[in-house]
């Protein structure tokens, strides 16, 4: 059983706990032949740690390690304090290639730095579900060419830095109401659609990427029983036959409720090494860890996983981790790296419905939420006494907050004369009883852009709250820059 252990443990990622690699886990990883870890913030505490964990990883799981994080930009970002990259659909707004290549190629840079050889990025699915509660300015767009053209440019400078990428979530996430981390989603649409729309990017990026991530989410036109993470008819036969994809694949968390409440894990990552993946992303317990590791184990032992399928699973593996060898590089060029992420976030900046300045020195009431806390995929959003602080570089500002802006009496602003502008610091959309009672003189839509669209007045959308997004609207703010961005989904009319 041993040998088969050794083979199952190098098809398996893990999530760590901690911000050190402690003796048990190291034991843990040299024991199992683990081949891939995954860090997450609570991984991360600052360069010198991080890069320490990093190089203690390699050495435990060996010259192929394969060291992840999810470094999209925006708001999904790992490592907080590198320079911030610009969201998806921040670049998509900007439609320009060769920015987008040079982003790609600075996030690499500073991954790489940190000791990271593979980042799951960047986001191929196109967003056209205004009420898509986990995607939105993670997309670079809704429109197939576009979109991936702006994506696979991001692709190229990270390959360029030695960083592989992983493009997700195939066949599609864009278009759901439903978070595959909370609950299995359907996307219910004919053969033909799909390959109109979600197929497209996937299909395009086929001959390019070195990785893919499978979605948590059931294709009735394509398979009526199973998630794509563990359906044979869409990992093999679309992508593998079909599209004749020769690169990674990789299932997304294993722990996410669309599959975890649904299945036993070990017989989740044995459903999806048969259905064509090369890797199962175990991000559970330590636990459920080895539980996944035994399992597959077992099929390989059993010929449920042949032997001639594994070999060629590990080789996929080798052939990546060889191709972006593991281990941390110097850094030299971060202060042009933080210029070109403040240019980049300017370069997407939106106007909408033809938003009006206040006059510097002007009496401004500023809403925004109490709270910023992270969704579970994001990172924390902006404080709202940032926010005001930013502002009063320009303006006499008040600042009120609110918990919930459906039991928030908006008809309590008093109306004093202050121009008021409302600042969306979360991921959620508003509810009825905000967009029917109010309206902002400016909304600055500082995450989810389709929170412009709740109320009917005057926007900038910045696509993202990291420091030099904030900046940007500031700068516009002042009469300093312009609005140059077109928002690539539709719905966002008008200049």
């Amino acid at each position: 059983m041993n040998d088969y252990l050794d083979l199952a443990g190098q098809l398996v990622m893990v999530r760590l706990f901690g911000t050190e690699l402690d003796a048990e886990t190291d034991a843990f990883l040299r024991t199992y032949r683990i081949r891939g870890a995954c860090l997450f913030r609570q991984n991360m505490r600052d360069a010198p740690q991080l890069t320490r964990f990093t190089g203690a990883l390699r050495d435990a799981i060996g010259p192929q390690a394969l060291i992840a994080l999810d470094q999209e930009g925006g708001a999904v970002v790992r490592s907080t304090w590198v320079p911030a990259p610009p969201s998806a659909m921040a670049l998509g707004a900007a439609n320009d290639p060769d920015l987008a290549r040079e982003v790609g190629a600075a996030v690499a840079r500073a991954v790489r730095a940190l000791g990271f050889n593979w980042n799951f990025a960047p986001v191929l699915d196109l967003n056209n579900n205004p009420r898509n509660p986990v995607i939105a300015e993670r997309s670079f767009g809704a429109d197939p060419e576009q979109a991936t053209r702006i994506a696979l440019a991001w692709m190229e400078g990270s390959e360029r830095e030695g960083v592989a990428c992983c493009v997700k979530h195939f066949p599609g996430h864009g278009d759901t109401h439903v978070d595959s981390h909370r609950d299995l989603p359907y996307v219910d649409k004919s053969r033909a659609d799909l390959e109109q729309f979600e197929f497209a990017p996937f299909r395009i990026a086929a001959p390019h990427a070195p990785a893919m991530m499978t979605a948590h989410i059931v294709y009735p036109a394509l398979d009526p029983v199973n998630p794509a993470t563990m359906s044979h008819a869409i990992l093999t036969g679309v992508l593998r036959e079909q599209f004749g994809y020769d690169g990674v694949i990789i299932t997304d968390g294993m722990d996410m409720h669309a599959i975890a409440h649904r299945y036993g894990v070990g017989q989740a990552a044995v459903n999806a090494l048969v259905a064509g993946a090369d890797m199962v992303m175990a991000i559970g317990t330590r636990a459920t860890q080895i539980e996944t590791v035994q399992a597959i184990a077992a099929a390989i032992r059993d010929g449920v996983l042949p032997l001639a399928a594994v070999q060629a699973r590990l080789a996929r593996l080798g052939k990546l981790a060889d191709a972006h060898p593991a281990g941390a590089v110097a850094y030299a060029a971060e202060p042009d790296d933080c210029a070109l992420m403040a240019r980049a976030w300017r370069a997407g900046l939106t106007a909408l419905r033809s938003p009006q300045r206040p006059e510097r020195g002007a009496r401004v009431r500023l809403v925004a939420r109490a709270d910023v806390v992270s969704d579970g995929v994001s990172e924390a959003g902006v404080p709202a006494a940032s926010i005001a602080a930013a502002l009063s570089q320009l303006y006499d500002v008040v600042l009120v907050t609110f918990a919930d802006s459906e039991t928030f009496d908006w008809a309590a602003l008093p109306a004093d004369g202050r121009f008021t502008i409302l600042a969306s610091t979360a991921r959620r959309r508003y509810g009825p009883q905000a967009c029917a009672t109010w309206r902002p003189d400016l909304h600055l839509a500082l995450w989810n852009p389709y929170q412009a669209l709740d109320f009917p007045g005057p926007a900038l959308l910045t696509y993202g709250f990291a420091p030099p997004a904030l900046a940007a609207a500031v700068a516009w703010l002042a009469g300093e820059i312009d609005a140059p961005g077109v928002c690539p989904v539709p719905g966002f009319d008008g200049p």
